[in-house]
């Protein structure tokens, strides 16, 4: 185990409960959304990851928008945060997760029950609301993380927030290379693998970067939820240069209770 670089990750875990605690209550939004930013960046820093991000054919950032990428690990919503502070919707399992389940908790990720219809209407209900106050919001479409290489089919009903609220979807790809410009297997966080278990083959990793790829806006005005999904899949696909799961069909019905997230 490396010692000093966990010791240095558990500060920082306890010095982001700190600040949700003792600061937040008294900060106004782009002030909490400031920090958020900083304390992500910290944390992928001393995690060893260097983060790259690159417009593709000069993509620029929109706003508001609804934010969507490929899910590979935890430290996917740390490095969107470096750059792009957001509300996410994350799986209720996270909120489990020792100290990075609160922190998130706290940095206002909604969390959705798995197989709960009737947490995905109320969830989606909350994301026109935030989309409308103004907010960042975010979400994988996948449902669960997939190992590099692969994309998961998208859940489509998230999309109809974006419908809803009048605004485009912003789709970016992620991954994690190694120096050689390599996909980084350290980064997978699938199958079995613990939280825990996955924080150490990150420390004990060699140079990790993270290459976030920010894709052209997609128009949502007049569109279906399937549609944008299947967009952004394929967007997200061509970008990553990945296998999908399903060749012919990557989206999964868009009906019952674990359409949003697996």
């Amino acid at each position: 185990m490396p010692k000093l670089p966990m010791a240095r990750l558990v500060l920082h875990l306890f010095v982001g409960l700190w600040k949700c605690a003792v600061l937040f209550p008294w900060l106004g939004s782009a002030a909490r959304e400031q920090r958020v930013q900083r304390w992500s960046q910290q944390l992928i820093a001393i995690c060893g990851v260097e983060l790259v991000l690159r417009n593709d054919a000069g993509a620029e950032a929109v706003s508001p928008g609804l934010i969507i990428s490929n899910h590979v690990s935890w430290l996917d919503i740390f490095v969107i945060n470096s750059v792009h502070p957001c509300y996410f919707v994350a799986k209720s399992d996270i909120r489990g997760w020792p100290l990075i389940g609160w922190l998130c908790d706290k940095a206002g990720t909604i969390f959705i029950a798995r197989g709960r219809q009737r947490d995905v209407r109320r969830i989606y209900a909350g994301l026109v609301r935030s989309i409308h106050d103004g907010d960042r919001v975010a979400f994988f479409p996948e449902g669960t993380t997939a190992a590099q290489g692969t994309v998961l089919p998208f859940h489509a009903n998230l999309f109809e927030a974006a419908i809803e609220a009048q605004v485009p979807v912003q789709p970016y790809a992620l991954r994690y290379l190694d120096d050689d410009g390599a996909l980084h297997t350290a980064a997978d966080f699938i199958g079995d693998m613990s939280f825990a278990e996955s924080v150490t083959v990150i420390l004990r990793s060699r140079k990790l970067t993270a290459e976030l790829i920010r894709l052209p806006a997609i128009d949502s005005d007049g569109a279906h939820r399937r549609e944008l999904a299947q967009a952004s899949y394929v967007a997200i696909k061509k970008s990553l240069n990945t296998v999908a799961d399903t060749a012919d069909n990557p989206l999964v019905s868009s009906h019952g209770p674990t359409a949003a997230l697996q």
